[in-house]
């Protein structure tokens, strides 16, 4: 019996600027290289919708008709792969690996008969959107109940339906004492950084490559897509798209249209490039922590949002590429969207899979907010990066019509060239004709606000929500916003803005509101100077752990407000908003998404001098060696939830003495412990992974750089701490490290067993138990265990806190 099927074939370039916009009957369409072959067979290989590989992309619009209005993407773990399908890819060639590409049909078969298990064989290879080839996986189009017996199934670890993430230099390592001219080591431009984000803008010169080396032997990546110029410096860019929808703006290819990926990317690794400014606003040199080594970018987030099943596909394919080190500035934009369980966490699944190769996973705490558990990290083998602020500031001046003046915050490059504009207030002109309330046009949303009545005046507006939410303002000629909230950050907007806080905000209203004709300018930003810095942005996710609360979270603080770093130039807006035409190759962001990249830049810094560190050691390194902050440091009082070990700093992390090091057979003890059985954690390590009554590791045995602890207020306890330090670096033996505890309340005794440590050879290990006893009395406690010889300060947070 033949089958016969009809479709429409669409083959060509889909970048933006030359595509053309795909009808709704097209079935395919495929990018694809035809130089691309195996003994002159012209190789072309069809995934079902969108994970493109390398510069193969395809598109698939789904036939599928039963339960279709009900299906909704899912991501299917499996764990680890079995050791003979575990290799896919051989180093950089511009030959296809059949090896790889045979190993990448057997899973894919493997996943196709598990779907037929449940779907059946016709539907079972149309639902499956892709396989992962560093650990076992894929992705699928399937229903809640299908979802639900795929659960059931053995050897699967956990099924998570699909979900949407969103992303989240001159002056930061220079405040952070890491100047330009820092002794580095020839093998930093050995190693690879890869970036999940929206991609990157090869072109610009953050990334030029004519003064590097010949790539790295060992790079089994590539960068294939016609529409992407790599280079010596940028050795890889792929893009992950497992649902086939984009945005308008959109390229379909690994080239940033939206800014965010670009920007992290150069922080990291920039090449060192000057004069940069945003039109004169943040003067300086621009430059990466780590500009001599190279860059991998994987575009996980588009237009519309980051999905999960794309972020996983970022991290398979950034291992199976050879990255040393990865940096992911993307995070779940709502709390409701946090995972409840370690390896239901596509970034948690992610980064140990990259543990496991050696690969340390610098993330972003997230931009949630000062209250408690909106962190969304959890695991203890990713570092998790909060944001703080840096001395850089931007102040606008609003004058009004009766003389009065009022210092708010935003970068404002526009120049009204103090003429006086009539002034309203948004909530009097909604947009009535498109059904906008007052309530709603009061906050300004784009499109909220007459644009008959707007045009030529500046609107004030209510409360604040970013400039992409108001983008234009209705055609104003500017917009004042007054809110209760921080007023830390300055945002870039589309037009002349200014954020004033509330109590200003109400007396301007009170002016509009008293006078017949009011009248208001906004002048260009003033950049200034926070003494005060560094201290957590108000913006910054704050700890504990909502999965394992005796984790401390965040990890470490970085520089994370009024970035400057690069900016595709012509391809993404300044202010975020389609339509703002100002082009420039740097901008100023903030957000624990520059933040990420500084930890990044210092973990690859470290790993060019000790390539044989581990994950865990480069962790330890960065966190024991950080800057101590105090609770004045964290406005909203959660001190060490608000900012982990410190503030980065680079110079001290290279040379820290001793390590708390960690590998897999420890987290494996403590996932014992979290109660994770052996059959699955054989199924994740694929190893011998035993859990037995004496490998089941209390979360207090976990060799952290930090202590936690949380109890209920007033009540008695009694915890023992096990940890072991590593002696690293240059040093002679013996060599002594005593111990020595900061202040704590009387109603605390806290012994370190034994207090002090000799050591006698290199990279010898020794144990300790740290036991704290007594009560606390208020919410939460703080002090500190330094382990020093009398040149190296080796000190990790100590924190007991009261439960919610």
């Amino acid at each position: 019996m033949v089958r016969t099927a009809s479709v429409s074939l669409y083959i060509g370039s889909t970048h933006r600027a030359s595509a053309p916009r795909l009808p709704s009957d097209i079935d395919f369409y495929i990018v694809v290289d035809f130089d691309k072959t195996i003994d002159g067979v012209v190789m072309l290989e069809i995934t079902p919708l969108g994970f493109g590989h390398r510069n193969k992309r395809v598109g698939f619009e789904q036939s599928r008709e039963k339960n279709k209005a009900q299906t909704r993407m899912y991501i299917v773990y499996m764990g680890s792969y079995p050791k003979d399908l575990e290799s896919t890819k051989l180093p950089h060639t511009n030959n296809t690996d059949i090896t790889g590409i045979t190993a990448l049909r057997i899973k894919t078969k493997l996943h196709t008969d598990m779907l037929q298990a449940v779907l059946g064989r016709e539907l079972a290879s149309e639902a499956l959107l892709h396989s992962y080839q560093s650990f076992n996986g894929f992705v699928a189009n399937i229903t809640e109940k299908e979802a639900a017996k795929l659960r059931g199934l053995d050897g699967v670890v956990s099924v998570i339906p699909n979900t949407i993430e969103k992303p989240q230099t001159t002056i930061s390592w220079d405040f952070l004492g890491f100047p330009v001219n820092v002794i580095r080591s020839p093998t930093e431009s050995d190693l690879v950084v890869g970036v999940l984000d929206t991609g990157a803008w090869p072109e610009h010169p953050s990334f030029d490559g004519s003064q590097f080396g010949p790539i790295p032997i060992g790079w089994r990546g590539s960068c294939l897509d016609p529409t992407f110029s790599c280079n010596n410096k940028l050795i890889g860019a792929n893009y992950f798209r497992a649902s086939g929808r984009f945005g308008v703006h959109d390229s379909v290819s690994p080239r940033d249209t939206n800014g965010h990926g670009t920007h992290c990317a150069s922080i990291a690794v920039g090449n060192v490039v000057g004069p940069a400014s945003l039109f004169g606003y943040g003067s300086g040199t621009a430059r990466g922590g780590a500009p001599l080594a190279r860059l991998a970018v994987y575009k996980v987030c588009w237009e519309l949002g980051c999905d999960t099943a794309d972020i996983l596909a970022g991290y398979d394919t950034a291992i199976a590429d050879g990255v040393h080190i990865l940096s992911v500035s993307v995070g779940p934009s709502s709390l409701q969207s946090f995972p409840n369980a370690y390896f239901e966490d596509v970034h948690a699944i992610g980064s140990f899979h990259a543990m496991q190769r050696g690969i340390l996973t610098s993330k972003a705490a997230g931009n949630l907010g000062s209250q408690p558990k909106t962190i969304p990290n959890t695991a203890p083998w990713l570092l998790t990066v909060a944001a703080s602020t840096t001395p850089r500031t931007f102040t606008t001046e609003v004058r009004l019509g009766d003389g009065n003046k009022y210092q708010s915050v935003s970068v404002n490059t526009f120049d009204l060239g103090n003429t006086m504009y009539p002034l309203i207030y948004g909530g009097d002109i909604p947009n009535r004709a498109e059904g906008w309330t007052p309530d709603q046009s009061r906050l300004c949303y784009e499109n909220s606000l007459d644009k008959v009545l707007a045009r030529g005046k500046i609107v004030l507006c209510d409360d604040y929500l970013g400039p992409q939410t108001v983008g234009f303002v209705s055609g104003a000629v500017g917009a004042i916003f007054r809110s209760s909230g921080s007023l830390v950050v300055a945002d870039v907007f589309a037009l002349p803005a200014a954020h004033v806080n509330n109590q200003d905000g109400n007396q301007i209203y009170s002016y509009l509101k008293s006078t017949s004709n009011p009248t208001a300018t906004i002048l260009r930003s003033l950049e200034g100077r926070d003494s005060n810095a560094p201290y957590v942005a108000p913006f910054s996710s704050r700890g504990p752990n909502r999965i394992t609360p005796d984790l401390l979270q965040p990890d470490i603080t970085a520089p994370g407000v009024h970035i400057l770093a690069a900016w595709p130039k012509d391809e993404a807006p300044l202010s975020g908003v389609w339509g703002d035409d100002r082009e420039s190759y740097f901008n100023i962001m903030s957000g624990t998404s520059q933040a990420c990249p500084h930890v990044t830049a210092v973990a690859t810094y470290l790993k060019s001098f000790n390539p044989d560190w581990s994950p865990a050691a480069i962790k330890s390194a960065i966190m024991t060696t950080a800057n101590p902050l105090r609770a004045a440091h964290a406005p909203s009082g959660d001190a060490e939830f608000g900012y982990g070990a410190g503030q980065l700093s680079p110079i001290q992390a290279l040379n820290p003495g001793l390590v708390y090091d960690a590998d897999q057979n420890d987290y494996v003890e403590f996932l014992c412990g979290q109660g994770y059985d052996t059959a699955t954690l054989r199924i994740i390590t694929g190893d011998g992974s035993t859990c037995t009554q004496g490998n089941r590791g209390l979360v207090w045995d976990l060799n952290l750089p930090t202590f936690t602890y949380s109890t209920t207020l007033s009540t008695t306890f009694n915890v023992l701490f096990h940890r072991s330090v590593t002696i690293v670096g240059p040093d002679t033996y013996p060599s002594s490290y005593r111990a020595t505890l900061a202040t704590y309340p009387s109603t605390l005794r806290i012994q370190v067993v034994p207090n002090e440590l000799v050591f006698t050879s290199a990279n010898q290990k020794l144990p300790f138990t740290v036991q704290i006893e007594g009560y606390i009395t208020s919410d939460m406690v703080s002090t500190s265990l330094v382990w020093s010889d009398g040149i190296h300060t080796v000190r990790s947070p100590i924190v007991v806190y009261v439960r919610s």
